[in-house]
């Protein structure tokens, strides 16, 4: 049974073009290009020495941001750098996919500033809740996985319309307010599925940790950001009648 229409769908134009499957935006694909460039350098480049120094360098350890060990000007790099490395073939695979399903119609919508951007602040996000939950952990968290979840986010907050009329999809409407989100039914459907591949991946060994674990925290993180800082990044979006406040008088 489908749902009566209501404000906040769209119609498809007639005519409109299908995007063909590899058209990704150029950020995107930058994205993507460094991530899988940072991987081929740790598995095929360095010695181990220097796999251990990288790693080190540039994943997110949150014991280092405790003070147990000092000062270093890593710090600052970290919470950024941690997003473009991954820990196996399967991680960085199953990451990038979600990277062009989510990113492409999210970078059309946004522009390649705006979704660097937020692309940053949900993965910054990701791993200040990890480290609020791990303060003293020592296991380095790697990959993607918590700018992507940002992304979803934001996608249910477009209750994942699209608009392809420019021959590019990318996510149409103003976004939804946050309580008509949580009662739309795909939104909810779309939550319940993201728990159980969090689930699966988990139980097989393919997370954002480099020792395999699922890092549930950084998923959370980069998905709530997403979710509620979404209007932030849109600057497309105005304000539509119905919220608009009403100045006559």
């Amino acid at each position: 049974m489908s749902e009566p229409a209501g404000p906040y769908e769209i119609e498809p134009e007639p005519g409109s073009r299908r995007e063909p499957v590899f058209n990704l935006p150029p950020v995107v694909l930058a994205v993507i290009a460094i991530c899988a460039s940072v991987y081929l350098l740790q598995q095929y480049v360095l010695t181990e020495s220097q796999q251990l120094t990288f790693l080190y360098d540039g994943a997110f350890i949150p014991v280092l941001y405790t003070g147990k060990y000092g000062f270093d000007w890593f710090l600052f790099s970290r919470p950024f750098t941690y997003a473009f490395m991954h820990g196996g073939f399967a991680h960085i695979a199953i990451n990038m996919v979600w990277l062009a399903a989510f990113g492409s119609p999210l970078a059309n919508r946004l522009g390649a500033l705006w979704f660097a951007i937020f692309f940053a602040v949900t993965g910054l996000a990701s791993v200040v809740l990890f480290w609020a939950v791990h303060p003293y952990g020592e296991a380095p968290l790697v990959g993607a996985s918590g700018a992507i979840s940002g992304m979803m986010g934001a996608a249910a907050r477009f209750g994942f319309r699209t608009d392809r009329s420019s021959g590019k999809a990318a996510f149409a409407g103003a976004p939804l307010p946050i309580a008509a989100a949580l009662r739309s039914r795909g939104v909810i459907t779309f939550l319940a599925i993201w728990m159980v591949i969090n689930l699966v991946t988990g139980l097989i060994g393919i997370g954002s940790g480099i020792d395999g674990q699922i890092a549930w925290e950084a998923h959370i993180g980069g998905f709530v950001a997403g979710f509620l800082g979404l209007r932030w990044f849109d600057r497309r979006w105005s304000a539509p009648e119905w919220e608009a406040p009403d100045h006559r008088t």
